[in-house]
């Protein structure tokens, strides 16, 4: 190995993996979390997975665009901290504070409203009496969601990206516990079945969101965001302009989760089976789409901190790792889907009808890893250089306008079922990465 070689490894890919395998783990927590909640569900019964499946996919395109929008203040801090303005970075971290909980309030109004409408949305009848409870307990979690959120961006922008792994798996640890508990009854505790999940799920959340303030409060290396998180005026313009750099982004992963929530409500029009297996589906797939999230995180704080230096190589050469990075998690992704599918199947439900469609979604579910892993890689870099607008827009065309329609031709007049909705996302996936990279390059032959 020559002296460039390692030059390149230790400025451009070492970083990003130092940065992305901390989020992996906490985001490692999070999809075992979703597996033991699936798991659980779906030993209690399989009305309880459908109805679970059917709530999930609605709070999904939700928490995802809540997500996304906090993902805005990131770039913006990274960038700060790395011309040593930690007293602004602090300050930042006020305005996207407010931002992201303004923001929350107002998608709780918006899921209250679609709360009263339930019964009209086509989904199997028995599944109504689960759905109801449990939606509005995890309706109740959002707002702690959105306060973890923000904190956590706040953290992985000055490069601390170890801090939210930890606070993710203590609270997976208690989500789990709580599930066991609570939906078989264990104990003095009673036997609350799905409703159970939603509220050990609420009680994790809120224990994260108090963690992340107690952290920010407490250490001492902290000192001087928390002094110019005090000191900072609240400013119509600062809250403006977080909000322009987050909004397309939470519009941008809106899309792309609204994709996959309508898909869930299309695959409860064709039974409970369908809507059991794809919940099923969706969670072993989110194996893939996490762990390049988590990653892209990584290239995203590194494209923001060279571009806040105006060193347009290096975005160039980061961006660039970022795409060999995140081609060989698809590579290990796929190779878990394909050998280890089926007894992963196996473990989310004994039911035959469920086990036997989920196991013809396994080569579905791995063709659409490729575009799955380029589009977060290069949306991922285009955050970094705070060109959001094209985010929107590229969702747009991918998911509303090609995913959703393909899918819903596959499925129906094709006759091709929940089949036909995954093929679809490979479509949308593919395009979506094709977009963003002209997008990127685009940037780049623009500034340099």
């Amino acid at each position: 190995m020559n002296a460039t070689t390692v030059n390149t490894w230790n400025r451009y890919y070492r970083p990003i993996l130092q940065l992305g395998v901390p989020i992996a783990i906490g985001q490692l927590g999070v999809i075992i979390m979703g597996f033991a909640d699936t798991m659980m569900v779906g030993r209690f019964s399989t009305d309880a997975l459908a109805a679970a499946s059917f709530v999930n996919a609605v709070f999904n395109l939700f928490v995802y665009m809540m997500l996304g929008y906090s993902y805005g203040l990131t770039p913006l801090i990274s960038s700060l901290v790395g011309q040593g303005r930690r007293a602004e970075a602090g300050g930042t971290l006020k305005y996207g504070l407010i931002c992201n909980l303004v923001f929350a309030l107002l998608l709780m109004l918006i899921l209250g409203v679609g709360y009263c409408f339930i019964d009209r949305m086509g989904q199997p009848a028995e599944i109504l009496p689960l759905v109801r409870p449990y939606y509005l307990t995890i309706g109740a979690s959002l707002l702690f969601v959105a306060l973890f959120n923000a904190l956590r961006q706040f953290t992985d922008g000055i490069s601390e990206t170890s801090t939210g792994m930890w606070v993710i798996l203590v609270g997976n640890v208690l989500n789990i516990v709580g599930n066991f508990v609570l939906i078989y009854g264990v104990g003095p505790f009673p036997r609350l079945g799905l409703l159970g999940a939603g509220v050990s799920t609420l009680t994790a959340r809120i224990i994260m969101a108090v963690i992340m303030v107690a952290l920010l409060l407490g250490r001492k290396r902290y000192a001087a965001y928390r002094q110019g998180f005090c000191q900072s005026a609240v400013r119509t313009a600062s809250l403006l302009h977080i909000n322009k750099q987050s909004f397309p982004i939470s519009l941008q992963m809106g899309m792309e989760s609204g994709a996959f929530t309508v898909s869930g409500i299309m695959a409860g029009w064709l039974g409970a089976v369908d809507l059991a297996t794809y919940q099923v589906m969706v969670t072993l797939g989110g194996l893939g789409f996490l762990l390049y999230y988590s990653f892209g995180s990584g290239i995203t704080i590194r494209v923001a901190h060279f571009y806040g230096q105006n060193d347009w190589s290096s975005v160039r050469s980061t961006t660039r790792a970022g795409v060999f990075i995140l081609l060989g998690m698809a590579a290990i992704s796929s190779m878990i889907f394909y050998f280890g599918g089926e007894f992963i199947i196996h473990g989310f439900t004994s039911d035959p009808a469920v086990i036997s469609l989920s196991l013809t979604l396994i080569l579905p579910m791995i063709l659409y890893q490729l575009g799955d892993s380029m589009q977060i890689c290069f949306a991922n870099a285009l955050r970094g250089t705070s060109h959001v607008m094209a985010m929107m827009w590229v969702a747009f065309v991918s998911y509303v306008v090609v995913n959703i329609p393909v899918g819903y031709l596959l499925a129906f007049p094709c006759g091709l079922g929940v089949v036909g909705l995954y093929l679809a996302f490979s479509i949308g996936l593919i395009l979506a990465a094709s977009l963003f990279a002209w997008n990127f390059y685009k940037v780049m032959r623009r500034v340099a």
